[in-house]
């Protein structure tokens, strides 16, 4: 089996690189090379047993997908993108990477005429308010960010180069990563993961908005294990409607906190400082808070079932590194 992950230098790009090095195979077919691509060359892969070839290029140039395409890969993770603060930032910037990259790469892929199983790596930004109490997968499409926008474009490309037999494709909606490791982004949910990291490494982070904010979250393990089971799953089971609403936990700020207090001790809170921002505030009453993921679950996706759990997979990810 070949393997092309996009995006390979970003955070879940990588990790799933990581863990396929760590696996070797992908439903139980031995995993023979693996096509790592991203804007800057990704890092490396140790103690992989197949081979590896790392590329830096930018596949919103026009050939360069059809060039990535030339080992006919039988499974393909798009995680490459821009992400949701910058591309409110820079619009064209964020339709020539999200739109027109994602469109070449599918476009590659129909001019190899083969049927590889793909992810395309969407987001819970695909929906807009006003939201019910909970938003199920018949809840319309409505983004209120460009970013938002331009993932609902791939899902229905996603879609339709599926229905054409073009590709397998599967679209996975993430809910907001938390926590995320290392440095903050650019993402505007960012402080999501802030709020919790910075503490936990004894360092002060800033809120931006109230306590009462809810959101949809899971961790960055549970996004991989979204990818490798989107690579695995017999496609017939997921049906026409090939984009899913991940699991995930729904929390407020303030359950955030009293999850950080749980895990890590009051002290680790009193390093919260709530700084208010109208900007992010404003952002934030368009983002989805609670949502029906049964249908994934239903076909075997899993994330954690509490935000306790999701403090506790970073805490445990941060001794294993």
């Amino acid at each position: 089996m070949k393997v092309l992950v996009t995006g390979a230098a970003g955070m879940l790009g990588h990790r799933f690189c990581r863990r396929l090095a760590q696996t070797g195979a992908i439903a139980g077919k031995r995993v023979e090379s693996l096509a790592m691509i991203d804007v800057i060359e990704p890092p490396p892969v140790p103690d992989a047993s197949f081979k590896i070839h790392s590329v830096a290029c930018d596949l919103s140039e026009p050939q360069v997908a059809k060039q990535v395409m030339a080992d006919r890969p039988d499974v393909i993770l798009h995680a490459a993108a821009i992400v949701s603060g910058e591309a409110e930032a820079d619009f064209d910037k964020g339709y020539r990477v999200n739109v027109t990259g994602t469109r070449y790469l599918f476009e590659a892929v129909r001019e190899a005429a083969y049927m590889p199983r793909l992810i395309f790596t969407s987001s819970i930004a695909v929906f807009g308010a006003p939201f019910p109490e909970v938003i199920g997968e018949e809840f319309f499409a409505a983004p209120l960010t460009s970013y938002g926008a331009q993932k609902a474009i791939g899902e229905l490309l996603l879609s339709d180069y599926t229905r054409r037999g073009f590709f397998d494709g599967i679209g996975i909606r993430l809910p907001t990563i938390c926590v995320r490791p290392g440095k903050p982004n650019m993402a505007a949910s960012g402080f999501f993961s802030n709020i919790i990291r910075e503490p936990l490494n004894g360092q002060e982070a800033v809120l931006p908005v109230p306590d009462t904010v809810r959101h949809w979250f899971a961790s960055p393990d549970s996004a991989v294990g979204f990818f490798f089971h989107a690579a695995e799953i017999d496609g017939s089971l997921v049906g026409p409607r090939r984009n899913l609403s991940m699991p995930g936990v729904s929390a407020t700020v303030s359950e955030m906190i009293e999850s950080l207090g749980r895990c890590a001790g009051a002290e680790r809170v009193k390093l919260i400082r709530r700084q208010p921002d109208p900007v992010i505030m404003r952002m934030v009453e368009g983002w989805p808070r609670n949502l029906d993921a049964s249908r994934a679950s239903s076909l075997g996706f899993e994330a954690e079932k509490s935000f306790d759990a999701i403090i506790c997979a970073h805490i445990q990810d941060e001794l294993r590194n």
